[in-house]
């Protein structure tokens, strides 16, 4: 078989794509026209096929290699590759801050051309950040009442505890001056969430930690949540590639950190999809192939990596008027996004 042209690829846009794997023990390699992963068996090796069409994201866990002939597909294909520790977590090596980016000069302008148009002005730079903290809210409220599952297992979006958090919220999202202020009202904020959470799914005395605990259900959570965070950094390291946007034009994360404007988009998902999710599946000993299989599905039903495209656009093109984006949009349809 042939091997496929970038042009070939791109019928499935970045932002309609539904796979984002995590792999270790295995060699990734190109063979007859397509990436493969192969694992050691006891009596043969596996070869299991990578969709890369479809895909945004590849994690490579402890034990993994990859070919040169692999990493040319891939690029062609615009799939992001992260190498990194056991679960997905930590990150360990790219060129992109984390993230190994495939080489394409002919990546939009439009949008960064936007984001640096308000991003040296400090107001609009703050403003920019309080409406991902809004959208955040907004895709939490979206999310926590419509999912099914989440209902079932006791997340309550109306809960009193919720809205109080969030009153106290909104009020300081608006008066705050600076992205330090923003940041300190969403830790505020998010250990409400966690609070409630761990109480929702009877997960006694967590506390949030980066290493895991002793306790099997607080050190279960805790590596959930870190491996949950990860994949959305994927996504979120995905959306500013394909829209051209380096990552180090951050609106409220560390103005120091390379790579902190990732951070800045993931947060738009974790809370509402990770946040949960990492705890139901910590009551339910999940494994951790269990608990990426559950969040990936997650992101899939409720259109995470779409959010995430939707917001960053919006951002990028606010002081442009309604026909000038509507030109932009016009344009980038057909190509590679």
């Amino acid at each position: 078989m042939e091997d496929l042209s970038p042009s070939d690829l791109k019928a499935i846009l970045h932002s309609k794509r539904a796979n984002l794997f995590y792999l270790e023990y295995c060699r990734v390699m190109q063979k007859d026209g397509r990436v493969l992963y192969l694992t050691e068996a006891t009596n043969e090796n596996l070869y299991f096929n990578i969709p890369i069409a479809n895909t945004t994201v590849i994690l490579l866990g402890n034990g993994t290699s990859i070919t040169q002939a692999a990493m040319r597909m891939l690029a062609q294909a615009g799939v992001l590759v992260g190498f990194c520790g056991g679960g997905a977590t930590p990150l360990y090596m790219g060129s992109e801050i984390e993230w190994m980016t495939p080489q394409n000069e002919y990546r939009p302008t439009e949008y960064l051309q936007g984001w640096m148009g308000f991003w040296f002005n400090d107001e609009k730079r703050l403003d920019a950040a309080k409406r991902f903290q809004q959208a955040r809210i907004a895709f939490l409220k979206l999310v926590w009442q419509k999912d099914r599952e989440l209902k079932g297992e006791g997340f309550n979006f109306g809960d009193k505890a919720i809205q109080t958090a969030l009153d106290t919220f909104f009020t300081r999202t608006e008066a705050a001056t600076n992205s330090q202020t923003l940041l300190l009202t969403e830790a505020q904020l998010t250990k409400v969430l966690y609070k409630y959470a761990a109480n929702t799914t009877n997960c006694d005395g967590f506390k949030r930690q980066h290493q895991s605990s002793k306790s099997v259900d607080i050190g279960k959570a805790n590596d959930f949540l870190n491996h949950g965070n990860y994949l959305a950094y994927g996504l979120a390291a995905c959306t500013l590639w394909v829209l051209g946007i380096p990552h180090g034009f951050a609106v409220m994360h560390g103005k120091t950190r390379r790579g902190a404007l990732v951070f800045d988009i993931a947060d738009l998902i974790k809370d509402a999809l990770v946040l949960p999710w990492a705890f139901i599946c910590a009551k339910e000993n999940a494994t951790e192939q269990e608990f990426r299989q559950q969040i990936l599905q997650a992101f899939t039903d409720h259109k995470a990596l779409d959010y995430m495209f939707e917001q960053v656009k919006q951002v990028a093109l606010q002081d442009l008027s309604e026909e000038q984006v509507a030109e932009i949009e016009n344009s980038q349809k057909g190509d590679s996004l």
